[in-house]
């Protein structure tokens, strides 16, 4: 079947307005040029897209069906032919995300590397900061989005973006092969290098170690993940991690094995401005983040 995206056009813009005058003005066409485009794409299809009087024009059943299946299309379109006529123009177009030190240096150069592949035409910006720096530039409009574990705050679009679960890292020892899996309960009595209690992802291990009656002396507290699996590595006691720090860990001379009864999760979100929308490239790239990070997490046998 042969129809134009002029048409698929026209007849999505006479079900937005449910007129066909205000329908030709936004196409700038006459109304009697639009209701032939109608008239011809209805002929194409079979089936009549519009009922229409002299007071109003709505969807037929199939019109609608035939509405759903179309709108992403026009609407992808519409997005990679102004994302073209850009690039043709030598328009650059950003993006800026905030993550955390990790995250930042750890996880998103080789993904933003991956999807320039994909979007020479897009830059993306990072801010590396803590997470109260991330919200207030959210917050302030100076960044598109912002990704960690954020609680919810008024004017501020919280959604979720991934799951990790926490896992046991500590120092490798010559012939004492690595465990896959391992209960909290088995845990009581491990000297515990800790983040510092207000960090949201000691919170979660501190609620799950006092669920399972599990004690563990705290040697060190220190503020950074990186800080942590390195002293791990230095023998200095064992961690509990998310498993976003995988990347890190398997550059250290660690062994890594993911805690059961119960697998407590750590939930990452997006957090954007609400007083503006999302630009599309942004949903564009953190939508190739998730695959992403599905990729080597997966591999890992863990998220």
């Amino acid at each position: 079947m042969d129809f134009s995206s002029r048409q698929l056009r026209g007849f999505h813009l006479v079900a937005q307005h449910q007129s066909f005058s205000r329908a030709a003005e936004a196409l700038f066409i006459t109304p009697s040029g639009l209701s032939v485009l109608i008239r011809e794409l209805e002929k194409q299809l079979g089936f009549r897209l519009f009922d229409r009087t002299t007071r109003h024009v709505q969807l037929t059943p199939l019109g609608a069906d035939l509405l759903a299946v179309t709108r992403r299309s026009v609407q992808e379109l519409d997005v990679a032919m102004s994302r073209l006529g850009q690039t043709a123009k030598g328009i650059t177009r950003t993006v800026s995300v905030g993550v955390t030190p990790l995250v930042a240096a750890n996880v998103l150069p080789q993904a933003i590397r991956e999807f320039r592949g994909r979007r020479p035409d897009l830059r993306i910006r990072l801010f590396d900061g803590d997470l109260k720096a991330i919200l207030r530039r959210v917050e302030a409009g100076k960044l598109d989005l912002g990704l960690g574990i954020f609680k919810r705050v008024p004017g501020v679009r919280r959604t979720p973006f991934f799951r990790f679960s926490l896992i046991l890292i500590r120092a490798e020892q010559e012939g004492a092969p690595g465990r896959a899996t391992m209960t909290w309960g088995e845990l009581h009595g491990q000297p515990l290098i800790s983040l510092a209690a207000d960090n949201p992802t000691q919170q979660l291990i501190d609620r799950q170690l006092a669920s399972a009656g599990v004690v563990c002396p705290r040697e060190t507290v220190v503020n950074l993940l990186d800080t942590q699996i390195a002293l791990v590595e230095a023998n200095e006691g064992v961690a509990i991690i998310p498993s976003f720090g995988l990347p890190v860990a398997r550059n250290r001379k660690v062994t890594m094995t993911q805690l059961i009864n119960p697998v407590a999760q750590l939930e990452f979100h997006q957090i954007s401005n609400r007083a503006k929308p999302l630009p599309p490239d942004a949903a564009e790239f953190t939508a190739f983040l998730k695959t992403y990070i599905s990729r080597w997490a997966g591999r890992s046998g863990v998220l």
